[in-house]
């Protein structure tokens, strides 16, 4: 079962200019997302994909394996799905680029349940520790079944109660392992409803009627969204 792991990046964000290549104790944030990954992960099947020629260079720089992507992808699954035309795979585990800090032994579980269930799209989630993150619109929330398939994803508290109370609640860990055939129908279908409301990507996949089970995986992982999360990131590398 061939897979590579794919390390989506642009520049393009709105909310942190630049942000891939923001320096965090000397190295950018796509490095040392790559360097987390390569933990657990043979490095020549790492792959970031980018619509920009400074991440690119960049990349080649740290000896980085690096792929250009055109700028009209809609969002990061629309650019591992670019890669899934150009680089043949049983299955493509897709790591965040603004994950500095994701727990290597995340993609180890993913990649030994992915072998399980070849044919599965899997995401992964963990447990929601306060009520901040449970409000917060940066952190989508997921319910799932008994079997762990996901019901649904929201930046909205989730579940909610009458009282509108923080009880019990579980929010998204950003990554995936994706079969290369429901990728690429992924790609070959435009945004889809309520993906577009929420601006959760992962729901074009229930929205095409395809399963997406859920893994639990660490807390670790945090990604990097705003100057505030920067600072925290910070105090956290080593």
């Amino acid at each position: 079962m061939k897979q590579i792991v794919v390390i989506p990046a642009r520049m393009g964000s709105k909310r942190l200019k630049n942000k891939p290549m923001i320096n965090l104790k000397g190295k950018t944030m796509i490095e040392r997302t790559f360097l987390q990954c390569a933990k657990a992960f043979d490095k020549n099947f790492i792959y970031v994909a980018t619509d920009s020629k400074i991440i690119l260079n960049h990349c080649k720089e740290k000896k980085i394996n690096c792929i250009l992507t055109s700028k009209n992808c809609l969002t990061g699954t629309d650019r591992v799905a670019e890669v899934a035309k150009k680089i043949k795979a049983d299955s493509y585990i897709n790591v965040q680029g603004d994950e500095p800090i994701f727990n290597p032994a995340d993609i180890k579980k993913l990649v030994k349940i992915s072998k399980k269930h070849p044919n599965k799209i899997l995401n992964g989630y963990c447990k929601i520790s306060n009520k901040d993150l449970y409000k917060s619109i940066n952190i989508p929330k997921v319910v799932f079944s008994k079997s762990n398939n996901l019901l649904y994803m929201s930046r909205s508290p989730i579940p909610g109660n009458k009282k509108s109370i923080f009880k019990n609640a579980y929010r998204q860990v950003c990554a995936y392992v994706f079969p290369r055939k429901k990728l690429l129908a992924f790609k070959n279908n435009k945004k889809s409803q309520f993906e577009n409301i929420e601006d959760i990507e992962i729901l074009r996949f229930l929205e095409l009627d395809f399963e997406v089970r859920m893994v639990k995986l660490s807390k670790i992982s945090k990604s990097v969204d705003t100057k505030n999360d920067i600072k925290n990131i910070q105090e956290l590398i080593n």
